[in-house]
């Protein structure tokens, strides 16, 4: 199969999106395919066998660190020499527009990718009169392509209430080998803990910006005097959330990846996530891996992984006071924490990006076929691609 990919991200940004193609583009590597993307300029120029054309971009209004390609490029010339047989949309916002008109030119079955909500970001940073102009935006562009997935069935839900159309979900993975509570180490419980390494440790991992409300772990350690608690990432919140949490027994890690972030992960005792807007919280599924139950609003990604009581709890999105109350019934009742603790572990080891990334591409040669039946089209040749792409387009006139 020969997939082209038009990203509004990837790296160096690393947010969900890039985390998700990683492993994707890894996978389609060795399941024998072959891939070709075009991402905002700044990518590598290839990753896991896949050549990356890189397009100038400006930074989203609303939202600066999502980088968008203005769709005035004409890259048809190279994804033409490509011959795809499908083309993936992910995060369809600008540059998809690209994609989605080439595709149609050539042809090509088109499956699109819903991961941001940014529409509810709007709300979030005080734009809320953008928020139905967006919602019809995105509609009208996921609305023209064949297939349409979703992070989550929280969010194929508010997508189908906003009339898109051709919905299906593509759920998440996790590497259970690297996020495992056998990272769980003196060192890092030490360091994690400010040098109590007895106490209860509350975590929260992720993005330090509005939209993420770690400000709401503030009050937690009011309530739960003999707690600690680790923020681990970075973002345009950290030096106002390090004031917020001043004098309180916080420790802010900055940005983590690698074995460091795994280690952090397992020397925690209970995962807290204050987000509301998250189509899915790759985090969420990460601290589950690594044996943590977890406290989540009931609202996007996290109702699918979360049964109350079972691994964790979720708590009515705008209501701290719940989120709160359910802290502080895990501190107070270590047992049935522990519990949980095993049963979060167990969830996540259902979770294999194998068997997840294995449904894309089924998804993939159904589309494929069933393009092929209702229009005729052939897919174009299976042999590996080896051209080399030249980074450089040309604007459309």
């Amino acid at each position: 199969m020969r997939i082209a990919i038009f990203t509004e991200t990837f790296l160096p940004k690393w947010d969900g999106i890039a985390h998700t193609l990683t492993h994707y583009l890894k996978h389609i590597e060795k399941r024998g395919h072959s891939c070709l993307m075009f991402a905002p300029q700044g990518a590598p120029e290839s990753y896991a066998g896949t050549p990356i054309i890189g397009l100038p971009s400006f930074p989203f209004p609303f939202y600066p660190d999502l980088k968008l390609v203005p769709p005035v490029f004409n890259v048809k010339k190279q994804l033409a020499e490509f011959k795809p047989d499908i083309v993936h949309l992910v995060n369809l916002a600008s540059l998809g527009i690209v994609g989605m008109n080439h595709a149609r030119e050539l042809k090509v079955p088109v499956v699109a990718s819903y991961h941001t909500d940014l529409p509810g970001y709007a709300k979030l940073y005080g734009m809320g009169l953008f928020t139905n102009p967006l919602w019809a935006y995105f509609r009208w562009l996921h609305n023209q392509a064949d297939l349409n997935f979703c992070p989550s069935n929280y969010t194929k839900a508010q997508l189908e209430t906003q009339k898109f159309e051709r919905l299906k979900v593509w759920s998440r993975g996790v590497d259970t080998e690297h996020f495992n509570p056998q990272k769980r180490t003196a060192e890092w419980r030490i360091r994690l803990t400010g040098g109590e390494p007895d106490a209860f440790l509350l975590l929260y991992i992720g993005r330090l910006g509005t939209e993420k409300r770690v400000d709401w772990l503030r009050p937690l350690l009011d309530i739960l005097p003999k707690a600690r608690l680790a923020i681990v990432g970075d973002g345009p919140m950290r030096e106002d959330l390090k004031k917020q949490f001043e004098s309180t027994r916080t420790v802010f890690t900055g940005y983590l990846k690698g074995e460091d972030l795994s280690h952090a992960y397992a020397a925690a005792d209970l995962f807290v996530f204050p987000s509301a807007n998250e189509t899915f919280g790759n985090v969420v599924l990460e601290a589950m891996a690594s044996g943590l139950p977890v406290i989540a609003p009931c609202s996007g990604g996290p109702v699918d992984m979360v049964t109350q009581g079972e691994n964790g709890y979720l708590f009515e999105p705008g209501d701290i006071a719940d989120m709160c109350a359910l802290t502080w019934r895990c501190v107070m009742n270590m047992e049935h924490t522990r519990q949980m603790s095993r049963a979060a572990r167990a969830y996540a080891k259902t979770r294999s990006w194998e068997k997840i990334l294995d449904g894309v591409l089924e998804e993939y040669t159904a589309l494929i076929q069933t393009t092929q039946k209702n229009h005729g089209h052939i897919p174009q040749s299976q042999t590996k691609f080896k051209k080399q792409y030249s980074s450089s387009v040309t604007p459309s006139m």
